[in-house]
């Protein structure tokens, strides 16, 4: 852990000029599918979980309970505060999913939000996450329109940085969801790794979202663009729109637990940046 601490100190402190050096040297050039790629180079949130304990209160904001509330998907899980579902250690964010009686669940675990605390339009979003695993566990990386209050999902809109299926350790699924393309109809595609798995090891999933499209990435590499003309409903992605990260437990999109499913399951966030785009006079 002390390790990870020291990488991410010196890479926070060089990663706006490489980054600039880098994507500078992309602009103006085309991939095969014709991706639109920006500079993304002013950082406006580095969350590098420093301090021990409770997750940083002027970021981070939690969701507490169950899909009763008014979302979830057939959930098992109950969200807590509770430093057993989420704390921050060695310089790593613990998000964990428990097997546990509590508030008429048998799951618990934690589901972080930046509502009301920081929203952006448009920019380069990203984490560095080493993911669970396991039948039934569901962990993501994802955001929401800062309009849901007066605009419920899915007119507010979601994009999905990173979903996954614990039974499924190489597979992530990245997606938008909006009106008329929601749900089971979202726009999606997966993204496979070769010779590894995303339990084993850190990976950056990020995404760069301008006016007309979103990126998607996973360490640094693009594998799906999706624009306006992608989607069969209206285009709800020209507004700020705010972070989650959770772990879910059960639900329609993976089933849930069986016998071989081992608990506690842990997600570790190594950290989250935020870019805007350079500005060019």
């Amino acid at each position: 852990m002390n390790n990870i601490i020291k990488h991410k100190k010196v890479m926070a402190k060089y990663l706006p000029l490489l980054l600039s050096v880098f994507l500078i040297s992309m602009v103006g050039c085309e991939t095969d599918d014709q991706q639109t790629v920006a500079r993304f180079t002013e950082l406006t949130l580095s969350e590098e979980f420093d301090t021990d304990g409770q997750p940083n209160p002027s970021i981070w904001g939690y969701e507490i309970g169950t899909g009763e509330n008014g979302w979830g998907n057939q959930e098992l899980q109950y969200y807590t505060d509770r430093s057993d579902n989420v704390t921050v250690q060695n310089g790593v964010l613990l998000i964990t999913a428990r097997e546990e009686s509590f508030e008429g669940s048998v799951y618990t675990s934690a589901r972080l939000i930046t509502k009301d605390k920081f929203e952006q339009r448009y920019g380069r979003f990203e984490a560095r996450i080493r993911l669970p695993y396991g039948q039934g566990i569901w962990p993501a990386f994802w955001m929401l329109g800062a309009d849901i209050d007066e605009n419920p999902w899915p007119g507010a809109g979601e994009i999905d940085i990173m979903e996954y299926r614990g039974q499924e350790p190489t597979v992530l699924i990245g997606s938008m969801h909006g009106p008329g393309y929601s749900a089971g109809e979202a726009i999606s595609k997966e993204y496979e790794l070769t010779n590894d798995r995303f339990d084993t090891g850190f990976h950056i999933f990020g995404i760069e979202w301008g006016p007309e499209y979103v990126n998607f990435y996973v360490d640094d590499v693009l594998y799906n663009q999706i624009t306006p003309e992608d989607v069969p409903g209206p285009w709800v992605f020209n507004k700020p729109f705010y972070i989650l990260m959770n772990v879910a437990v059960g639900g329609t999109f993976v089933g849930s637990p069986d016998e071989e499913t081992v608990f506690p399951q842990t997600m570790l966030v190594d950290y989250v940046r935020v870019y805007k785009e350079l500005e060019i006079n």
